[in-house]
């Protein structure tokens, strides 16, 4: 069979698996999902296929395809959700809060793999000389920026396949144990903020329909000509993925906010369709050969994951800040648009749209973040 269309046949079967757990209401599958999210499905089921009936598929054209057009669309199709005007809303020191949170997960990598020059030279060695650091940058897009910012950090860092994977399975399992720590320290809020004698409040929002934008059909036309038209444009003036990457992003934000009737909403859906079309086709030149992460690289996430929330307790008591707003901040970084609001909701569900608008500046900003990280490491 032909190798172009067998690896179409893959990703399109993927698609429709992802779709079909994500529609599923059973308690089970939900479980499933919680610890194993239908994102990394999408990775895992074209590498089992192509390692079971072994197949290779690292060459076919759908990569270039991916790099070329897929990739340039889904940064488009994010960077374009972010609606300035209603960020405004959620105030200035929620941004800083939530900014140095991000600065915090950016820099502490490059800083912990320092300390380890002293503390165990070894770890240093695997790190830098063994190229372990590689790793940490799509890490960096994943807690910042999501799933686009992992992959478009993947590429520009040139992370090996099988050190990709074992990242993004530590990953989810990170996040996902984070994810429970945040919901029960969010109903804490109150007694924080008590024994850090704040008094502030959380402010009133508008609800997050008017967020995320028009629904009409003429709003749906306009926004995929906008991107398609830019998309099309950039590629023919420059064939650098670092070049496209950087300008689609403003790009894509300044038609967020200046082009009337821009549909919010379809950028943010189209964009996660387009985001499980790319892992597809990753994992169709996965090697599963190999796939282990030495304890040093774990034993440095879970620092980095300590020391951040620690740096943003200290930074909401110097700003006065409500203390809700930590974990607040920390799942709009780390967890993104479905799981901050999801903690925000734990403590009131009318605060949800700050967070909400917090996660699509996290998802805008994961790809900036992730090059001031590999600038970092390149100091080494």
């Amino acid at each position: 069979m032909n190798q172009s269309l067998l690896s179409t046949g893959i990703v399109l079967l993927t698609l429709f698996v992802v779709y079909w757990l994500n529609r599923q209401q059973s308690s089970w599958v939900q479980h499933l999902l919680n610890w194993f999210p239908a994102i990394l499905f999408a990775y895992v089921i074209p590498a089992a296929i192509t390692h079971s009936f072994k197949i290779d598929l690292s060459s076919v054209y759908v990569h270039s395809l991916s790099r070329n057009w897929i990739i340039p669309f889904a940064i488009m199709l994010v960077m374009s959700a972010l609606s300035i005007p209603q960020l405004k809303k959620v105030g200035t020191k929620p941004i800083i809060l939530f900014g140095l949170g991000s600065l915090v997960i950016a820099t502490l990598p490059p800083a912990l793999v320092w300390v380890s020059k002293v503390v165990s030279p070894t770890s240093y060695q695997l790190f830098i000389d063994q190229q372990f650091w590689r790793g940490f940058v799509p890490i960096v897009g994943g807690w910042i920026g999501g799933s686009t910012s992992q992959l478009v950090l993947k590429e520009l860092v040139q992370c090996p396949e099988p050190l990709f994977l074992s990242v993004i399975v530590l990953d989810n399992i990170l996040v996902n144990l984070w994810t429970i720590l945040m919901f029960q320290v969010i109903k804490r809020s109150n007694s924080i903020n008590r024994f850090f004698k704040i008094t502030s409040e959380m402010p009133e929002v508008e609800s997050t329909d008017k967020v995320m934008g028009s629904r009409a059909r003429a709003s749906v036309i306009i926004t995929l000509i906008g991107i398609s038209g830019a998309v099309i444009f950039i590629n023919l003036i420059t064939d650098v993925f670092l070049y496209r990457v950087l300008i689609l992003s403003v790009i894509g934000l300044l038609f967020g906010n200046f082009i009337p009737n821009w549909n919010h909403e379809f950028v943010l859906k189209a964009g996660g369709m387009f985001i499980i079309v790319i892992m597809a086709i990753l994992g169709l030149r996965l090697d599963f050969a190999g796939l282990s992460l030495p304890i040093s690289f774990i034993v440095v996430c879970l620092c980095w994951l300590a020391g951040h929330y620690v740096v943003m307790i200290f930074i909401a008591k110097a700003l006065r800040l409500h203390m809700a707003w930590v974990p607040i901040a920390s799942m709009a970084n780390l967890g993104g648009i479905s799981t901050a609001p999801a903690v925000t909701s734990a403590y009131n569900k009318k605060w949800m749209p700050h967070a909400i608008l917090l996660a699509i500046l996290s998802m805008v900003t994961g790809n900036l973040w992730g090059m001031f990280t590999i600038f970092l490491f390149e100091l080494f």
